[in-house]
């Protein structure tokens, strides 16, 4: 038995997954913690990956040389691509998953990853040297690990206390037992903690739902994956969700028990996530309303359980049933548990460095929900970059960092040490100023690159990469050269009510025309169809959605680059260590106090400190000498 490792992670959640599993892939001899080894990678909510600006964070994640697109994949049950209708800056990928196969195909990866073990415990306090680093980990079991590098992944344990009604129970998820005396630890070594809340909706058995009262929502078929690696595919039986509606009678019967509310009776003090609100929330919230929309997913392939999303409640369980008995398709139903709220420890993110690591404690990283955030993409982006940053500076390499221009994860991440958060923090496509680069599609062009040099991708994805960077290279070029004539596609122009072609013109230019595709023009000529004919079955479909966004919105993309250079030249000046911001009168007082408890890395970073303005920053160009 190894006492002595490079890398421990506590927690084995989707955060502390992807950390165990990059540090373990670099070298560092790694140890992840877990209180229950059969709930690694634990869907805590509804059982899908992905979802508005979600789905771009895991083909990041993908890309980069991490795993959950690939466990993804390989565990779906329905695929969706969100906001189709709208521009491909904002297209988000979005899969319902088997929540058993999706834990099972997780413990196969770390199980089976070179450098990587397991041990069944809980962790109640780190081990940290008279200068103020951590040395390692002490458990429950009262054993001790020696580490230089720890990774908290937490979730919800840290004093997690969940609430049905009235009732309270100490837990970080049900049936699961909290984690106690880290966040004491913590705070007295100089963190500032806080408390907030999340929850979790009814399980339904689906053979109590009357489906003739639902509308049902299909998946798609087609170019339905996460990760970039070809043959990751689920081999799963494709199952349906379907939509329902809430009613009068069922807000009625939620507004009486309003009393009986932790939410609303003062038995929950902290905060919950704005944009995935409690039933009883939104029917506060929105009291004009008398109907909201509710999706009904299953759990698995073959489970009866469903999963009631936009359901999320703490009423007491007579209320929660109630409610749902007013609303046509569940008038009979049977529950396999309530819905429930849960309380839990989170650290100010502005105790971080850009890489995750404290700056009051070295070698200590923090990452998921400790952080504040909310979901399980946001936690799995933020492990992989405190796993590979844990093994860099163990290693004497340089810190690994995203840029806002160059990932979602970058984005977060800076959001997350720059501004912190004063509610669950989860991303959206409008959080990322230069999303039209950030695009789903472009995911390992932008990063794979960067994975390689890290040492997280092989041999096999940098090739596919260059493969598929030379296919839509010269599909574009043929898109160039290949003539159009008018003939061939006036009448699918005309019955689309759209300008009908004079003259024959360049397939290239063709396709800068709205709602005509390659695969539009491929069904009408031959020769279109004969090209797209000879790329790689398997890819196809992505190589030709790739090729077509650069060519229909070519303007917009290379004048949203030069817009991020000319503001990365701020990220380019650094800051820290070079000014006493207590001493600076010509700023506001706001801007000294702001300045000196973030204490940001470069200018870049302070300029988007809330409460810093230009006029700020300006000053600090000056006293900088610039």
């Amino acid at each position: 038995m190894i006492e002595q490792y490079d890398v421990i992670v506590i927690g084995a959640g989707h955060a502390g997954c992807e950390a165990a599993h990059a540090a373990a892939r670099l070298g560092s001899a790694t140890l992840l913690i877990t209180i229950d080894m059969s709930k690694v990678a634990q869907m805590s909510c509804n059982p899908a990956v992905g979802g508005i600006a979600k789905g771009q964070i895991v083909r990041e994640i993908d890309a980069l040389g991490g795993v959950m697109g690939v466990v993804t994949d390989r565990s779906t049950i329905q695929f969706r691509m969100l906001n189709r209708s709208k521009g491909p800056a904002v297209w988000s990928p979005r899969a319902q998953t088997d929540r058993m196969h999706f834990s099972a195909e997780w413990r196969s990866v770390l199980e089976n990853t070179p450098n990587l073990y397991l041990w069944q415990d809980c962790v109640e306090r780190l081990l940290v040297s008279e200068g103020g680093a951590v040395e390692g980990v002490r458990t429950a079991l009262g054993v001790e690990f020696r580490a230089r590098a720890v990774i908290l992944t937490a979730g919800t344990f840290l004093n997690g206390l969940m609430h049905v009604g009235r009732h309270q129970q100490e837990g970080g998820r049900v049936s699961e037992p909290a984690s106690h005396g880290l966040t004491e630890q913590l705070v007295r070594l100089g963190l500032r903690a806080g408390r907030m809340k999340t929850g979790t909706p009814v399980r339904i058995d689906g053979r109590s739902i009357d489906y003739a009262q639902t509308v049902v929502q299909h998946g798609e078929a087609g170019h339905s994956h996460f990760s970039f690696l070809p043959g990751e595919r689920s081999k799963l039986r494709q199952r349906d969700c379907y939509i329902v509606y809430t009613n009068a009678e069922a807000h009625a019967v939620l507004r009486a028990a309003l009393d009986e509310s932790p939410l609303y009776n003062g038995q929950i003090q902290s905060i919950g996530p704005r944009y995935c609100p409690s039933i009883e929330t939104k029917i506060v919230t929105f009291a004009d309303r008398d109907s909201h929309q509710l999706f009904i997913e299953p759990e698995g392939e073959s489970t009866h359980e469903m999963y009631l999303n936009g359901f999320s409640s703490s009423l007491p369980l007579h209320a929660q049933l109630g409610a749902l008995e007013k609303i046509p398709a569940f008038a009979h139903v049977q529950l396999y548990r309530p819905g429930y709220a849960i309380e839990y420890d989170y650290f100010d993110p502005t105790q971080l460095h850009h890489t995750l690591e404290s700056k009051l404690v070295g070698g200590l990283y923090l990452a998921g929900q400790v952080n504040g955030t909310t979901g399980y993409e946001e936690a799995a982006g933020q492990g992989l970059v405190a796993g590979v940053n844990a093994h860099r500076k163990l290693n004497g390499l340089a810190p690994f960092t995203l840029a806002r221009d160059q990932a979602y994860i970058g984005v977060l991440i800076d959001d997350l040490v720059t501004k912190g958060v004063d509610e669950p923090y989860r991303m959206f496509t409008s959080r990322a100023e230069h999303r039209i680069l950030l695009r789903q599609d472009n995911a390992d062009v932008r990063l794979t690159p960067i994975g390689r040099e890290l040492g997280l991708v092989d041999d096999q994805r940098h090739a596919l990469l260059q493969s598929k960077l030379e296919q839509i290279v010269k599909l574009i070029e043929f898109s160039q050269a290949f003539t159009v004539q008018p003939a061939a596609l006036n009448g699918y122009l005309a019955a689309h009510s759209l300008p009908l072609m004079q003259q024959g013109q360049r397939l290239h230019d063709v396709l800068l025309r709205p709602h005509v595709g390659l695969l539009d023009v491929a069904a009408l000529v031959p020769e279109v169809g004969e090209r797209l004919g000879q790329i790689e079955a398997e890819r196809r479909d992505e190589i030709l959605e790739a090729a077509e966004i650069q060519i229909k919105y070519r303007g917009y993309i290379e004048r949203e680059q030069r817009f991020a250079e000319r503001l990365s030249h701020l990220d380019s000046i650094t800051l820290r260590g070079k000014l006493d911001y207590a001493l600076l009168t010509q700023i506001s007082i706001e801007a000294r106090q702001k300045l000196q408890r973030i204490d940001p890395a470069t200018l870049g970073q302070a300029s988007r400190i809330p409460g810093i303005s230009p006029s700020d920053i300006n000053v600090l160009l000056l006293l900088l000498g610039r």
